[in-house]
């Protein structure tokens, strides 16, 4: 995705906007699903213009990232409506963390697969222990790097990206990756922050989204806002034909 990127961007979907857990680690490369923590690890400028942001020990950010009242404000019942699942369909939940949308996603295609992909390999256990804790054989937990979503060209059908796209550094170069990984007709939905939200990263780092939808098109999708949610927006893309 970008240049030797630094940040664990898949796994900061779950803390941004959400307090961390006691004795939360010493930052460190992450990424995640949920909202960015007002006292989590520090937030760093990143050299590729993404947030660093550091998470380790899954048990104890899943109580963030699992919190019952996170679905209050996430409201993943609509996110994933967004998704527009069949079946059969293989869907990449990009920084996964500890599953907050996989599990979700996996329910909902019991014919297909759910790829989600994280920057931790502690969040990779977690998510591997949890597809099998809930019976879910269709969930397959991958480590990548934050530069490289490492999905096969013309690989998957939905892709999903929450509370990441903000960690990203070079996301221009890692929506191309995005793109060719897309079937015909694939779709990629992104919820990230919006900039007056009462919760999620630093004011900073925080993106609009017509600066978002303009980087998706510069790679040949074509984007808009299809959900509002109560501190976020959600992006809907297509790959054009």
């Amino acid at each position: 995705m970008h240049v030797n990127l630094h940040l664990s961007m898949f796994l900061v979907v779950a803390a941004c906007g959400a307090a961390p857990p006691p004795a939360a680690p010493a930052p460190a490369p992450a990424p995640a699903h949920a909202a960015e923590p007002s006292h989590a690890p520090e937030h760093k400028d990143h050299d590729g213009g993404g947030m660093h942001h550091g998470f380790k020990n899954a048990e104890e950010w899943a109580k963030v990232f699992d919190d019952p009242a996170r679905d209050a404000w996430q409201e993943p019942d609509r996110v994933v409506a967004e998704l527009a699942l069949a079946p059969a369909m293989t869907v990449a939940d990009i920084g996964a963390g500890t599953g907050y949308f996989a599990v979700r996603i996996a329910r909902a295609v019991p014919r297909g697969e759910v790829i989600a992909t994280d920057l931790e390999p502690d969040m990779i256990r977690f998510m591997t222990e949890r597809a099998q804790r809930e019976g879910l054989t269709n969930l397959r937990a991958v480590l990548t790097p934050a530069d490289d979503p490492e999905l096969a060209p013309g690989s998957v059908d939905r892709i999903l990206i929450v509370d990441v796209w903000h960690h990203l550094g070079d996301r221009a170069a890692y929506a191309r990756k995005l793109v060719s990984a897309l079937r015909q007709g694939g779709q990629l939905v992104i919820v990230d922050f919006k900039l007056d939200a009462k919760r999620g990263p630093p004011a900073k780092f925080r993106l609009a989204p017509a600066d978002v939808i303009a980087e998706l098109a510069s790679v040949g999708l074509t984007a808009k806002v299809t959900l509002e949610l109560a501190d976020q927006y959600v992006i809907t893309t297509r790959r054009k034909p």
